[in-house]
This record gives structure tokens, C-alpha cells and sequence, in this order.
């Protein structure tokens, strides 16, 4: 079946970095869109990024392009989420999504949390 693990998040002061990262199993991974989703409690989940299977082609929402940088590998079936210059704004739980084109799956998520 198919399972998304998320890693990376934690506790990290305005203007820092972190990295997330999503492990995959289940289905042909080198195949898949993958995306981040973010969510804090009270709001829709909200887009992140999307990246093509073979890697090449990425996808921003307006509120971290060129602040986040999405990135796979696919001999390890990992999706990684590369955050700077990081907002009070971006604290929220992030998700990692797929779809097999019948319904979308999510990971349990990783909290980040950005405050001084």
C-alpha cells in the first residue's frame, strides 16, 4: 500500500533553514508528481510544491518561490522540501502528497515551527 513517511521539521528562528524529506513506498515513485502541502489547525491545507517524476520540472506557490527549492531522487524514492529564509508565516505541519489518480494520499506530516 501505499505509505509517505515526512522527516526534517523542528524548531528554527525567523530567517533560518531546514530540510524535509519524504520516503515513499507502494507504487512506482519515478512515475509520480510529488508535492508538499502545509496545513496549521483552523485553516485549509495549502499547496507547497510539485515536482515532475523525473525531477526536472518544479512548481511553487507564490509564498515560497525562491525561498524553497523541491528536489527527488529516485534511486531512494525521497522527496526533499529545502527551506530558507524562513517566515513566522511558514510554521505549519507539511505534508507530503501523492495521487494515483483515483485519491490522494498524505503522510502524518512534520511539524516546523518558526519563532524567535
Amino acid at each position: 500500500q501505499v505509505r509517505l513517511v515526512e522527516s526534517g521539521g523542528g524548531l528554527v528562528q525567523p530567517g533560518g533553514s531546514l530540510t524535509l524529506s519524504c520516503t515513499a513506498s507502494g507504487f512506482t515513485f519515478s512515475n509520480a508528481i510529488m508535492r508538499w502541502f502545509r496545513q496549521v489547525p483552523g485553516k485549509e491545507r495549502e499547496f507547497v510544491a510539485a515536482i515532475s517524476g523525473s525531477g526536472r520540472i518544479p512548481n511553487y506557490d507564490n509564498s515560497v518561490q525562491g525561498r524553497f527549492t523541491i528536489s527527488r531522487d529516485n534511486t531512494k524514492n525521497m522527496v526533499y522540501l529545502r527551506m530558507n529564509s524562513l517566515k513566522p508565516e511558514d510554521t505549519a505541519l507539511y505534508l507530503c502528497h501523492y495521487n494515483d489518480g483515483v485519491q490522494p494520499y498524505f503522510g502524518q506530516g512534520t511539524q516546523v515551527t518558526v519563532s524567535s
